[in-house]
């Protein structure tokens, strides 16, 4: 493995460079790690570096509304994106993961390195199945490896008994936080980079002269802590005036929940999934995001988001996200505690001064630390200390 000390904060003069980026879920249904690695290719073209974007990728039809009953993008890909096969819904972590476990996932990726030529490789995840190790396997030159993951995920154990020997074959190991590296340490030890996720920042954004909405953007996976809100949702709509706008869970569950909970729908708009500029437009109305999750978050990509539109957050107080809230632009409170979340939501959206200039320090904070050209700066930097051998 690699063991750089240090990758620094400029981009080096890598030239003409060609990275196939590895994802191991599907690019129909989004995700964290999805949005990372595709907003990474966006980033990373903007300081000329060429990228092919190697996913899952679940076309419409029939076959497809079997496999995955919840809501996606089923558009075409653009032209980056090389998809290697469809993916199945694989259950842990708290989290329902689309797996790409396609069988002619393989071959296909052994064609598309032989065909694209890479320079260098940048595996996400390089453990999960079946991209993650096949990559490894197949490919015979400079990797990077970044680790995403917290917690403990149900393909974990397997597959370190079956791949770890891969891991050998990564050149620099990167993790998103602290958390994350913690957490990929245990089976994967070595010299880890800590390089966060990266955010885009939305342009024309003012922290004041919001609407009385609050979000909550995330899929509907246990871990997710939506009941939580939920739960707090008749002490907030009191008054009338607050709604929650519920963005990225599929509306059928939630409703579902909705019932079994007994809270009434009165001021609650569930959206389901919406593209990435709806999601920057709700973030940039709101006076603030709701992240409740009750834990086996390694670094929460829709805190950033909400920073970069300079909304504040209430969060739960797990180590993935006691990274990134700080008191000058959120407020963290106990996990899976209702009162503890409504009390908190109530005292950020009346005190209206005090929630916009935590917006402001939001937004400073994003730009600051999370925006995606540092980020691509630290990636193709650590690209050419790989490709220098």
């Amino acid at each position: 493995m690699g063991s750089w000390a240090c990758c620094s904060h400029a981009a080096g003069s890598l030239g003409a460079v060609k990275v196939g980026i590895v994802v191991p879920y599907s690019w129909s249904f989004g995700g964290g790690v999805v949005d990372h690695a595709e907003a990474q290719a966006r980033a990373l073209a903007a300081v000329g570096i060429e990228t092919r974007l190697l996913i899952g990728n679940d076309p419409p039809g029939s076959f497809s509304r079997v496999l995955h009953p919840r809501q996606g993008r089923h558009g075409e890909p653009p032209s980056t994106v090389i998809p290697l096969g469809r993916s199945v819904v694989v259950p842990g972590n708290g989290a329902l993961s689309n797996l790409v476990l396609s069988p002619s996932t393989v071959p296909r990726l052994r064609r598309t390195l032989a065909r694209e030529q890479f320079d260098l490789v940048h595996v996400h995840e390089p453990l999960a199945p079946m991209l993650g190790p096949a990559a490894l396997a197949l490919w015979d030159g400079p990797t990077v490896g970044t680790f995403h993951a917290a917690g403990n995920s149900a393909w974990r154990i397997p597959a370190q008994v079956l791949f770890k020997f891969l891991l050998d074959r990564i050149d620099l190991l990167v993790a998103v936080s602290e958390e994350a590296r913690r957490t990929a340490a245990a089976f994967a030890p070595g010299d880890y980079e800590v390089i966060p996720n990266g955010v885009e920042l939305p342009e024309g954004i003012d922290p004041a002269g919001r609407s009385d909405h609050v979000v909550f953007a995330g899929r509907h996976d246990p871990r997710k802590g939506l009941p939580v809100l939920l739960r707090a949702w008749p002490r907030l709509r009191r008054d009338g005036h607050l709604r929650l706008r519920v963005v990225g869970a599929d509306p059928l569950a939630v409703r579902l929940l909705m019932t079994r909970l007994r809270v009434p729908d009165d001021g609650i708009d569930v959206l389901g999934f919406v593209p990435d500029e709806e999601l920057t437009e709700e973030l940039a109305a709101a006076k603030l995001l709701v992240a409740p999750s009750l834990g086996n978050e390694s670094f929460g990509m829709v805190i950033t988001r909400a920073f970069a539109s300079a909304t504040p957050v209430v969060a739960s107080d797990i180590d993935g996200y006691r990274e990134l809230v700080t008191p000058e632009t959120g407020v963290l409170v106990p996990p899976g505690e209702p009162e503890a979340l409504a009390e908190a939501i109530t005292g950020l959206v009346g005190d209206e001064p005090a929630r916009a200039e935590r917006g402001r320090a939001a937004r400073e904070l994003a730009a600051s630390r999370y925006a995606w050209p540092l980020v691509a700066a630290q990636l193709a930097d650590c690209y050419e200390r790989v490709l220098a051998g």
